[in-house]
């Protein structure tokens, strides 16, 4: 039987969602870890993709505290100005310089990051409190 919140609605559909939404960014993370190897550095962009499947992991078992996602968020964040080039030409080769192409995907990558981690640790924040 789905738990029932205080304003009377059920919380399951909710969980469920996380859920699949977790094993969903396990596998891209993995994925996109593995697909690193013919990078021009594929050691650092493996250890961020693997950091980001093992934080999602860990989020899946509740083994993570809300922090951890949450500064990963940050340094994605910080990450994504700091890889960002300076002039955008998009994703797709042949449509510009292509350093300026891998360094956005790799941007936009970290980004992905980012943004999975700060619901990550806003959805650990929120479950914490409601076992309170």
């Amino acid at each position: 039987m789905p738990s029932v919140s205080k304003y009377g609605r059920y919380i399951y559909p909710m969980k469920m969602c996380f859920n699949v939404l977790g094993w969903l960014f396990v596998a891209l993370f993995s994925i996109s870890a593995i697909l690193q190897y013919n990078d021009p550095d594929p050691f650092l962009w493996m250890v961020i993709y693997g950091l980001a499947m093992l934080v999602t992991l860990g989020f899946l078992f509740k083994k993570v505290p809300s922090l951890l996602p949450f500064v990963l968020g940050i340094l994605g964040l910080f990450g994504f100005f700091y890889v960002l080039p300076e002039k955008f030409e998009g994703f797709v080769i042949g449509g510009g310089d292509i350093k300026n192409i891998e360094e956005a995907r790799e941007a936009f990558g970290l980004l992905i990051i980012a943004v999975v981690m700060f619901i990550l640790a806003i959805r650990i924040r929120f479950e914490n409190r409601s076992e309170v």
